[in-house]
């Protein structure tokens, strides 16, 4: 114990005094680059300085990558590429995605060098890489160059990469509590940019529809990420905070007018509050939260006409099985699979597919597919669909697994809704998809931590259950 004790002190001392040298000897060479490209090619001097503040964020986020983490998701929660686009104009929406989605990889490599790695075999954006590769291979879609394939590789593959680290208790407790209270935190800055006169809170589309930073379904996708964050609280420690937290993302989720993420939200938690046991949300006090919700659909129905100046009522009201337009979309989407049915075009080719100066995005204002397996279908045809759902099949399967026994419900039924929902939506290459991922991710590593040290703490007794066993027999 002594020697160890001497290793240790004499370890610890070294280690700081190269980690320090390593330091003063990096800046001395950043210094004499600076310098350098000061004096011959002063052109570089501000890429140099850009990638030191870049370098300066990975460092915090090495110190702090809890606070790194939550602050990122909060960021993209706020949807900046709809605010700050707003303010530099529709060119920078697509940069400030892939800023986005590039810092969430940037952020999971961080946490796979602090946390450690872990080998998620799979992961569904190993799909990507394959549909990547087979689309090279085919031959792209025509006017998709394979820059742009590769940077929307990146983008759909970034919602799953935090799946590779360990992450740690800390991170996936902060980021399931942020994953919560991004909706509220968005309408009240929204609503204070409403009453400057920056951005109005509520916008006309079909109706009123709240939108507060951004775009109503977005907002709507973020509190049904919200919902289901909520719900697994409220399983794991019946805390009230964490039911009335989960009521104000409904109504948020009313008002923003999104009829598919209220459809799905209301499935799942009402399935879990009738079907799902809990120790810590016994069984009355979910009847009177279910029985509570029940009453008041009456009275929405009633004061329907009322509200019809809401969008959700006014279709409830006048139109409530229309598509929003969405078959016009898909057709060109059926086409242009058709003409590649087994491998598809190459990632990205969804982006592609209409012309941005159609008639159907002037009318739609989006190119995008609205149905992700249509998307998929153009992007890696068949077998890359089914390669796809297969991945999503065995990893939801496999993490939750190691889950608590109301936890497990609850998120294979936010996958299977999250499976229906896709049928409509863009839910894998928005980015509320990076907050929905992030949630999911936090879920499961802590579910994983959990396990393990349940496993440790069991293993002598399991080994002498065993043992007695084996001499009994």
């Amino acid at each position: 114990m002594r020697g160890a004790a001497i290793t240790a002190g004499t370890t610890l001392p070294t280690r700081r005094a190269a980690t320090f040298a390593a330091a003063m000897f990096a800046a001395a060479m950043f210094a004499a680059a600076m310098v350098a490209a000061a004096m011959f090619a002063p052109g570089l001097l501000v890429l140099g300085l850009v990638l030191a503040a870049l370098g300066m964020v990975l460092v915090l986020a090495w110190l702090h990558p809890v606070a790194a983490g939550t602050g990122w998701l909060l960021i993209v929660g706020s949807t900046p590429e709809m605010w700050l686009g707003d303010l530099l104009g529709p060119a920078f929406y697509q940069p400030i995605i892939a800023v986005e989605k590039g810092a969430g990889l940037a952020l999971a490599a961080v946490a796979v060098l602090r946390f450690g790695l872990r080998r998620d075999w799979y992961n569904p954006g190993l799909a990507f890489v394959a549909m990547f590769v087979t689309g090279l291979a085919h031959g792209l879609y025509p006017g998709l160059g394979m820059a742009a394939s590769l940077r929307s590789l990146l983008g759909s593959a970034a919602p799953y990469a935090f799946m590779f680290s360990r992450l740690s208790r800390g991170w996936a407790r902060a980021v399931i509590r942020t994953t919560m209270l991004i909706p509220a935190l968005a309408v009240a800055a929204g609503s204070a940019l409403d009453l400057a006169g920056l951005r109005p809170l509520f916008v006309q589309s079909g109706g009123w529809r709240l939108g507060a930073l951004g775009h109503p379904a977005f907002l709507g996708s973020f509190a049904l990420a919200a919902i289901y964050a909520c719900l697994v609280e409220l399983y794991r420690g019946g805390r009230p905070r964490d039911a009335a937290l989960m009521a104000l993302n409904f109504v948020i989720l009313v008002l923003t007018g999104a009829r598919a993420p209220l459809i799905y939200g209301v499935a799942v938690t009402g399935l879990t509050l009738a079907f799902v046991p809990s120790p810590a949300f016994p069984r009355r006090r979910r009847m009177l939260l279910l029985l509570g919700a029940l009453a008041l659909l009456p009275l929405a129905l009633g004061a329907a006409g009322s509200l019809s100046g809401l969008r959700l009522f006014n279709l409830l009201e006048h139109n409530p099985d229309a598509l929003s337009g969405r078959e016009q979309i898909w057709a060109w989407f059926e086409r242009a699979a058709a003409g590649s049915p087994w491998v598809g075009w190459g990632v990205g080719a969804g982006n592609a597919v209409i012309p941005q100066d159609s008639r159907v995005v002037e009318i739609m204002h989006t190119w995008a597919a609205h149905n992700e397996y249509l998307r998929i279908a153009v992007e890696g045809g068949r077998l890359g669909e089914a390669l796809l759902l297969a991945l999503f099949v065995l990893w939801a399967a496999a993490h939750t697994a190691r889950l608590p026994r109301g936890e497990r419900a609850i998120m294979r039924l936010v996958f299977v809704a999250f499976a229906c929902h896709a049928a409509t939506d863009n839910v894998l290459i928005s980015t509320s998809a990076s907050v929905l991922f992030a949630f999911v991710a936090a879920v499961f590593a802590r579910g994983a931590l959990e396990a393990t040290a349940a496993d440790r703490a069991n293993g002598p007794e399991r080994g002498a259950g065993a043992g007695g066993a084996v001499g009994a027999r």
